[in-house]
């Protein structure tokens, strides 16, 4: 027989009041310190900051993003025509990931993961705003970030046959986004 299943209260690491965590969060800001918290599944909670855009409405709710610079590299193996020479051009320099750390459908992340990458939001700086739940851990954003690649290498006019896609993430930072 297993051992007992533990519920352990999560309490702000600056001010110890407790946090309202819903299911899949991972990630709040403590509404009584404004401090930011990060849950890591083997280290508990860490402190985290947090940044808002300065385009947010202070009266509006944003939506919380992974951001992290990231190099790309990929091979293409095509059954006819050649893009190869413009994906080589879009991904030898770094790139700006911006990926979508709240519940978001499948549709979203196909829409706006590329558009994301492609042309990044500006990142000034702002007043804190609310903002959606952060469900999306930042060790999962490197999958998300394979993804996004793909799904833009599909978009492609050649007939790409496979393709084999690696991606070099940096630390991940939470920024509040329209």
């Amino acid at each position: 027989m297993g051992a007992p299943i533990e519920l352990i209260p999560l309490l702000c690491i600056k001010c110890a009041s407790p946090l309202p965590a819903q299911p899949d969060e991972v990630a709040w800001v403590c509404e009584r310190c404004g401090q930011g918290l990060l849950l890591d599944e083997s280290k508990g909670l860490l402190p985290l900051q947090v940044h808002y855009a300065a385009s947010l409405p202070q009266d509006g709710t944003g939506r919380p993003f992974w951001v992290a610079d990231g190099q790309v590299s990929l091979q293409r193996e095509l059954f006819s025509g050649n893009k190869s020479a413009e994906a080589q051009l879009l991904w030898a320099q770094p790139r700006r990931f911006t990926i979508p750390a709240y519940t978001c459908t499948l549709d979203v992340l196909l829409r706006d993961g590329p558009q994301l990458l492609l042309k990044p939001p500006a990142l000034q700086p702002g007043p804190a705003v609310k903002f959606q739940p952060v469900t999306l851990s930042p060790a999962d954003i490197q999958a998300l970030a394979e993804f996004i690649v793909v799904a833009i290498e599909a978009e492609r006019s050649d007939m790409l046959k496979q393709i084999v896609v690696s991606v070099k993430i940096g630390e991940p930072v939470l920024w509040i986004l329209p």
